[in-house]
């Protein structure tokens, strides 16, 4: 007796001898061998577990997500739209889900966003902050994300990159809780006090 094998499962069988494409990582989840709560991102071919969000992560990133509204959704016609905690696709086998994305405004809204839908890519760390600069941020910088931030919530720094060259972002600048941090074009106004973004000092 003949038996047939579930795409699902062929695409299984072969990611365990060559990367992972994006396609069949969606087609997982649509078996439903990943589920929502599944805490896993694609980079490289490979399923890489994220790290739990604790209060300080998540306070952060609503923090961003206001600090934002407030300045792009007072305008008519907003300069970028916020994706918080959403894929974007790097390529055809990395598609990491960034803490807080800034779209342009005429990004595809009947797909994934690509690299040239993104204005700003943060990434909030409470205990990553060294994954995040020495895997993250290179796969950014070669997908030619125009500008990356990190916040250190640990170090109480944001640190931000631009121009990216290679894996590579060849003007990068810290900030610290005293400073201001400019926004990136075409957003235009005010910089954003650091000191709002990391919340309040525990000193």
């Amino acid at each position: 007796m003949s038996s047939t094998v579930s795409p699902t499962a062929t695409a299984l069988l072969s990611a365990r001898q060559r990367p992972l494409t994006a396609e069949e990582y969606h087609r997982m989840a649509e078996a439903g061998i990943l589920g929502e709560d599944d805490r896993v991102e694609l980079l490289d071919g490979r399923l890489v577990s994220m790290s739990p969000i604790g209060p300080a992560h998540l306070h952060c990133v609503n923090r961003l997500n206001q600090l934002f509204s407030h300045r792009l959704y007072a305008e008519a016609s907003p300069s970028a739209w916020i994706s918080v905690q959403n894929p974007i696709r790097l390529d055809d086998t990395s598609e990491p889900e960034p803490d807080l994305t800034l779209l342009r405004p005429n990004a595809p809204q009947d797909e994934i966003p690509r690299p040239d839908d993104v204005i700003l890519v943060v990434e909030v760390a409470e205990t990553s902050a060294d994954y995040d600069r020495t895997v993250k941020q290179p796969r950014y910088a070669r997908a030619g994300i125009p500008t990356y931030w990190l916040v250190d919530l640990e170090q109480e720094t944001v640190d931000v990159g631009w121009s990216p060259t290679g894996n590579a972002y060849s003007e990068r600048r810290r900030y610290g809780r005293g400073d201001t941090v400019p926004l990136p074009p075409p957003l235009d106004g005010t910089p954003l006090p650091a000191a709002k973004i990391l919340g309040a000092s525990d000193t």
